[in-house]
């Protein structure tokens, strides 16, 4: 019972951190200053170095998709509905989350480990002494940069994974480029890519928040390093999830579903 006890007062302390930490970005990081040019490396680095891994799974996840669902319409006659199925899907949920989770691992680990790594060398301490506001600077900038770059990411990915499906579709049969994306484009509605959309800024911006968060607490040692790592794509894609949970919810309220 007293180990519940200390798990949940744990729990609601680290909680109640990561809210003041994130807290701190909208009261600094959005003051004017001159860290724009870091901004610009960082959405490189987090976006535009992403693109590959990011257009790969999308490809991958639109062909595989294809390929499983096409037999059990084909049972019930309405293979002519697999591009409508496969686009909504892709759209809606599959592509904004699988982006999500892939960003998460490869971007969240990684800004754990640099500022866990820059904790530990007295990097960031050496930026207080020298007058620098290492929050600003370092945290804002790429909290800001994942927000960006994450729904930018996830239309890629699904433009990318609907290619995909194209090409599964083409494995079995034949249907024309024109045809297939028209059935697409003639399902989706303004509201299944708005919803969508949306989302991934919350996406982005929760990865942002915890993968600076565990690097910038980073305990002492190569330990703490590997341990703020691990944390940040833990939790950053548990928060996906959840963030997914109500975004489900709020849409099927406002009867957007």
């Amino acid at each position: 019972m007293q180990s519940l006890i200390n798990g949940s007062k744990q729990f609601f302390n680290e909680t109640g951190n990561i809210v003041k930490f994130s807290n701190r970005f909208f009261v600094v990081g959005t003051k004017p200053g001159s860290e724009f040019k870091e901004l610009l490396v960082q959405c490189y680095l987090i976006g535009y170095k992403s693109l590959p891994l990011v257009g790969l799974t999308g490809f991958i996840m639109g062909l595989v998709l294809t390929m499983q669902l096409r037999p059990s319409l084909v049972i019930y006659g309405v293979e002519s509905q697999l591009p409508a199925m496969v686009g909504i899907a892709i759209v809606r949920e599959i592509g904004p989350v699988i982006t999500a989770l892939i960003f998460a691992g490869k971007i969240g680990s990684s800004i754990g480990a640099e500022l866990g790594s820059m904790r530990v060398t007295e990097q960031i301490d050496a930026m207080e002494v020298s007058g620098i506001n290492p929050y600003k600077y370092l945290v804002a900038t790429r909290i800001l940069s994942t927000t960006l770059m994450l729904p930018i990411l996830s239309i890629l990915a699904d433009a990318i994974s609907l290619f995909g499906a194209y090409i599964g579709v083409n494995i079995n049969s034949v249907t024309s480029f024109s045809l297939f994306f028209t059935q697409v484009f003639q399902n989706l509605d303004f509201y299944d890519i708005l919803p969508a959309v949306i989302k991934t800024f919350f996406f982005g911006f929760a990865i942002g928040v915890i993968g600076c968060y565990e690097g910038f607490n980073s305990k002492k040692g190569t330990k703490g390093v590997g341990r703020a790592a691990n944390s940040a794509v833990v939790l950053s894609s548990v928060l996906v999830f959840v963030i997914d949970l109500l975004a489900v919810q709020l849409t099927d309220l406002m009867g957007f579903n």
